[in-house]
């Protein structure tokens, strides 16, 4: 009993601690970041965060590897057998809610890319590679089936990478241009369906 209750509080501290880290690392990127700023918003004290991370660096990695784990997930749930406009208007409307829900991790990842991603290592890179390689078999089957038109797999998760973590990555680019303070759940629900009725009008036969 009192291993399970330690192991509780354990992924109950963890969880925390990541949130608080990815808020701070969106707004201060990794170099303004500090482990101070993480504990202030996780409440709780600078000696009890490093029992869990003892660098910012693993702290980083561990907010990182949360977030691709999260955003693989619907990619992985692709179906070769399934229609391919379902399964791939599911894919939109699912990456659309997490910039929605999770623009924080979207800013870190894009950062992350933009200092050439030496931080995701040999395991985070074979994790991604594995979800792609699944992701553009199943796009290259339904195109062998005659269900798609013909199409480059990779540039087709591209754009649907690119149209939908835009709205993240750029919010205030986004709510400038369409005079809006904040976008609501509305506005992203009705970007999903736009970004689902350009692709599928491009891809389907």
């Amino acid at each position: 009993m009192q291993e399970k209750k330690q192991s509780r509080i354990k992924m109950r501290n963890e969880k925390l601690i990541l949130e608080a880290a990815e808020k701070v690392f969106a707004e201060a990127g990794y170099h303004g970041a500090t482990l101070e700023k993480v504990a202030t918003l996780a409440d709780m004290s600078q000696p009890n965060l490093h029992h869990y991370f003892s660098t910012k660096r693993d702290l980083y990695v561990a907010v990182l590897k949360r977030t691709l784990m999260i955003w693989l997930e619907p990619l992985d749930r692709l179906e070769p057998a399934g229609d391919p406009e379902v399964e791939l208007r599911k894919y939109i409307l699912l990456k659309m809610e997490l910039s929605r829900t999770r623009p924080e991790a979207s800013r870190i990842f894009a950062g992350e890319m933009l200092l050439g991603g030496t931080a995701l290592g040999g395991e985070l890179n074979d994790r991604i590679a594995q979800s792609v390689d699944h992701g553009v078999m199943t796009i290259r089957h339904w195109v062998e089936q005659g269900q798609l038109r013909e199409t480059n797999p990779h540039h087709l998760l591209f754009a649907i990478w690119a149209m939908t973590q835009h709205y993240a990555d750029f919010e205030p680019q986004v709510k400038k241009t369409m005079g809006k303070a904040r976008l609501t759940k509305a506005d992203f629900s009705a970007a999903a369906e736009s970004v689902a009725g350009i692709i599928m009008r491009g891809i389907l036969p």
